[in-house]
């Protein structure tokens, strides 16, 4: 009976193991891709200040040229909200079952 028992701790064990490992993972991927969007998103909001200038010397006008970005945004916005579930949900899906599912071989 002593057998059993041990065998029994042993594979919770195994699975508190199995679990901390996943979890650590996926948030170590999580913090990675919030870090790596957050630096995008300054780099980003930079490169659209020089456009916004640039175009505003095209044109002649800061707000001409300030709704032409905004028009480019509202249109990958709108790209964005129609693509999310194949974008977004089923990639973190995905991640978590190679996260949790992956063979240690």
């Amino acid at each position: 009976m002593s057998e059993v028992k041990d065998y029994v701790d042993l594979r919770i064990d195994e699975l508190k193991l199995s679990a901390t490992k996943g979890f650590s993972l996926a948030l170590g991927r999580i913090f990675a891709g919030l870090l790596i969007g957050g630096v995008s998103i300054i780099v980003l909001g930079l490169l659209c200040v020089v456009l916004i200038h640039w175009i505003a010397e095209l044109t002649g006008s800061l707000a001409v040229a300030s709704s032409i970005v905004c028009g480019v945004f509202l249109i990958a916005l709108v790209v964005l909200i129609s693509l999310r579930k194949r974008l977004f949900r089923d990639s973190f899906v995905k991640l978590f079952v190679k996260v949790f599912f992956e063979d240690d071989k």
